[in-house]
């Protein structure tokens, strides 16, 4: 491994490593963190031991590499990386323990500097899988308070993530917080660059931030700032001014970039780092929510890091085969799911205009557990990784700190405040909420956590756990009542399909759960936003029915394997942002098709979802029966807040029958809704004639 003088080297240990699991917790006393121990096996990280010999495995398993480095050269800074865990970890050096990190999903790193030697070094991770009372995830205690009760999700054990070393000489740059504020048409932005002086002395450092257009311009000069820094941690400003800004919005995910140069006083690059982000505004005003000033009405369902081939340690194909079919859904807000987010699933919301509310794992946590001083410590720990890791993203408007806990005891009610103010003081800009199932039952409202956090989620499984479906329309009717200025979105909603004989009957209720609970959200105008459990069939020791010990959640839209059920094509037409109405042939004077006119029009806001629709393409084929194209076209749409008239036309002469296909396409090139004519010639009593029925899709 060759060591650079100056600038920054990141080396990439992904790939093999040697694993071992555990079960006798010997390893440290027979020196697994120094020596290679016997029956040892070749795996590939990221990864999770939880698919296949070790399905169920739970407890302590240790992954093993050699590092081969040159001679050490004077004051190299070398760090070891992880992008996430699960669950706790200790790591070894050459024997030495570098340290130690609880939480799977956040990024953690160690100075390995001192640890390293010439030649091969040894490193070793030893990782524990097991949840307890006060672990994020753990024990949900809420369900059966005295037992060992397990929470929804596989605990899926390993490095799941990303790993790597980093390279430095005197300095480097930590992160970077870009912060905005958009007023008259001009956004005014503020990089804040946190710096690590790594030498033993004083330091003079400059610090070179260019701002980039969307389409990778550099806007105006650079800015430079200098900093005197003294060993440690220290932070540089930056402004830009940006007028007439490109905003970030659902139909164009705009998003600027700024690269940050760290240069020592004699001009040698020591560091750099870029960072994507967006320009928007996000308001809650009147009950309603806002994105850059217009209101937003929005759906979208969760989805789990979880597949029966990678588990938690999921590859970038994966990833983007299921966000791709979310987009297919028109999904345009999620929670994503109980716990922060793989990076590359925060930079496709980023990309396809998708808003995220990321939570921690607390899920069915007691008043006792919310008010361990454990449990606290370790929720701000994993909220101030997260939010440090994540906060550029102009996908992520709201924080969600504990779902389906407590919230309306004291304790819990406590818990939620401390918090939120401790969000806020994180990161100033967003929202702090949390998922209540409690408010789904009607409790005191005095009592609710719901009355201190910026708005209100409800998990509301009306038809099962929380009740009839009839009870579903009182009950939002009682919120609106009892928080009479909170914005509410609907945080779970969804059909378990353990209350059906079988899987193909609980879709059949899915579908219908799908089709009615949304015509009645829409009808409460504080309701921004609803969000469908879920995605996918997920793995977990389904604590959701006695008896069920494990296997596979049937909740989602598609199966643990991706095979679409009916569910998903319901979603799909239900949530198309646009709707086409009235589609007709247009006749020439002798008969024969040679058109077509159809309306077409953005839904409105007493619907669900609603949203702007602007530089849109209409594209339409018509094609004969062997499906060969007989003419198209294509016609743009700048902005669909009124209904507007598509037309489009060809010469005489087609034969039927004809089969027309018109798409709606939006900005980004998504197909957001489709209808369709078809003519058929039929033969009645002997005489053959025209069947000129139009059949929308």
């Amino acid at each position: 491994m060759a060591i650079p003088l100056y600038a920054s080297t990141r080396v990439d240990l992904n790939g093999s490593w040697r694993f071992r699991i555990d079960r006798n917790e010997e390893g440290e006393r027979q020196g697994w963190n120094n020596t290679l121990p016997p029956g040892t096996e070749s795996v590939r990280v990221p990864h999770t031991w939880n698919v296949g010999k070790y399905d169920d495995y739970e407890g302590m398993a240790w992954y093993f590499r050699t590092l081969e480095l040159g001679p050490a050269l004077p004051g190299q800074h070398i760090e070891l990386h992880f992008a996430a865990s699960f669950y706790r970890s200790r790591i070894w050096l050459n024997g030495q323990l570098l340290g130690a990190h609880e939480g799977g999903h956040t990024p953690y790193w160690f100075d390995i500097s001192s640890a390293l030697r010439p030649g091969d070094n040894f490193l070793a991770v030893e990782l524990d899988n097991r949840p307890t009372a006060q672990s994020i995830p753990g024990f949900a205690l809420r369900l059966r308070e005295g037992h060992r009760i397990w929470y929804d999700w596989w605990h899926y054990g390993g490095l799941v993530r990303d790993v790597w070393l980093t390279i430095n000489h005197e300095g480097l740059i930590r992160r970077q917080r870009i912060t905005s504020t958009i007023a008259a048409n001009e956004a005014q932005i503020t990089t804040t660059v946190f710096l690590a002086n790594v030498s033993q002395s004083k330091n003079t450092f400059q610090i070179v931030a260019t701002l980039y257009s969307p389409r990778g311009e550099i806007m105006g000069r650079p800015e430079v700032a200098e900093a005197k820094a003294a060993p440690g941690n220290s932070t540089a400003r930056l402004n830009f001014s940006v007028p007439h800004p490109a905003l970030w919005d659902l139909s164009h995910p705009v998003l600027y970039r700024m690269a940050v140069e760290l240069r020592d006083q004699h001009g040698r690059l020591l560091d750099t780092r870029e960072d994507n982000f967006g320009l928007r505004t996000m308001e809650i005003r009147d009950r309603h929510l806002f994105l850059n000033g217009e209101q937003v009405r929005l759906t979208g369902m969760t989805r789990h890091e979880d597949s029966p081939w990678e588990g938690l340690a999921e590859t970038a194909g994966t990833i983007k085969a299921d966000y791709d079919a979310l987009e297919e859904l028109h999904v345009r807000l999620t929670r994503p799911v109980h716990y922060p987010q793989h990076e590359l699933i925060l930079d496709y919301a980023d990309r396809h205009g998708i808003l995220l509310i990321p939570e921690i794992p607390m899920w069915q946590f007691t008043e006792a557990q919310m008010q361990d001083p454990k449990v606290i410590s370790l929720a701000r720990q994993m909220f101030q990784e997260m939010i440090e890791e994540d906060e550029n993203h102009p996908s992520i408007f709201a924080w969600s700190v504990c779902n389906e806990s407590e919230a309306t005891t004291k304790g819990g009610r406590e818990y939620i405040d401390l918090m939120r103010d401790w969000i806020h003081q994180l990161d100033p800009g967003r929202f702090v909420t949390y998922a209540d199932n409690d408010i789904a039952l009607g409790p005191d409202p005095k009592t609710e956590a719901a009355n201190d956090v910026d708005f209100i989620m409800m998990n509301a499984y009306f038809g099962t756990w929380s009740g009839s479906e009839e009870d579903l329309v009182p009950r939002l009717q009682q919120i609106g009542r009892d928080y009479p200025t909170k914005m509410l979105v609907v945080s779970e909603f969804g059909y378990p399909g353990i209350f059906s004989p079988d899987s193909a009957t609980a879709d059949k209720i899915r579908v219908r759960t799908i089709e009615s609970q949304l015509e009645k959200y829409q009808t409460f105008d504080f309701i921004a936003g609803a969000i469908f459990w879920c995605y996918q069939d997920y793995k977990s020791h389904q604590n959701l029915w006695p008896g069920q010990q494990e296997g596979y959640v049937d909740h989602g839209v598609v199966d643990e394997y991706r095979q679409r059920r009916s569910s998903f094509w319901t979603w799909e037409k239900r949530n198309q942002p646009a709707i086409f109405s009235n589609a007709k042939w247009v006749y020439d004077g002798k008969g024969d098709r040679v058109g077509f006119e159809v309306g077409l029009s953005g839904r409105p806001l007493d619907e669900i979802p609603s949203y702007p629709l602007r530089d849109n393409l209409i594209t339409w084929e018509l094609r004969d029966r062997d499906g060969n194209v007989l003419a198209s076209g294509k016609q743009t749409v700048h902005d669909l807040q009124l209904a507007t008239l598509v037309r489009g036309n060809w010469a005489a002469g087609a034969s039927l029958p004809l089969h027309l296909r018109i798409t709606f396409l939006d900005a980004k090139g998504n197909s957001e809704a489709a209808t369709a004519l078809d003519a058929y010639p039929l033969h009645f009593s002997g005489q053959r004639v025209e069947d000129m029925t139009q059949t929308p899709h």
